[in-house]
C-alpha cells in the first residue's frame, strides 16, 4: 500500500543558501531546495541520469547542471534541458510555514 505524503520539514528559511543549492533530508530522502529568483524549489538531491549530487553542481537561475556528465535540468519542473540528461527529474512542492522550508514527501 502506497505511503501518504505529507508535509516535512526542511530547513529554517534563514539557514538557506541565498540564490543556490542547499542539501536536506526530509522523511529519510536526501533531496535539493533551490533558492530560485522565483522562489523555493525542491528535487531528489541525486541526479537520474548518473547518480551524482545535484547539490554539487552548478545553479544559475532556474537550472541546475549535474556535476557528474553535465546534464541540465530547470528546477521549476523538472525537464530535463540540457544532454545527455534526458528524463525529468523528481520534484517535490515546497512551502514555507512559521520560518521553516516544508516539502511535501
Amino acid at each position: 500500500m502506497p505511503r501518504e505524503k505529507a508535509w516535512g520539514d526542511a530547513i529554517p528559511v534563514a539557514e538557506l543558501e541565498k540564490g543556490w543549492v542547499t542539501r536536506v533530508k526530509v522523511g529519510g530522502r536526501l533531496l535539493a531546495i533551490y533558492d530560485t529568483p522565483s522562489g523555493l524549489f525542491a528535487s531528489a538531491a541525486l541526479c537520474n541520469h548518473g547518480g551524482a549530487d545535484l547539490c554539487d553542481g552548478y545553479f544559475d537561475g532556474h537550472v541546475i547542471e549535474c556535476p557528474l556528465h553535465q546534464g541540465a535540468f530547470d528546477v521549476r519542473n523538472g525537464r530535463a534541458v540540457g544532454a545527455p540528461a534526458v528524463r525529468a527529474m523528481l520534484t517535490y512542492e515546497v512551502r514555507v510555514e512559521g520560518g521553516m522550508v516544508q516539502v511535501l514527501v
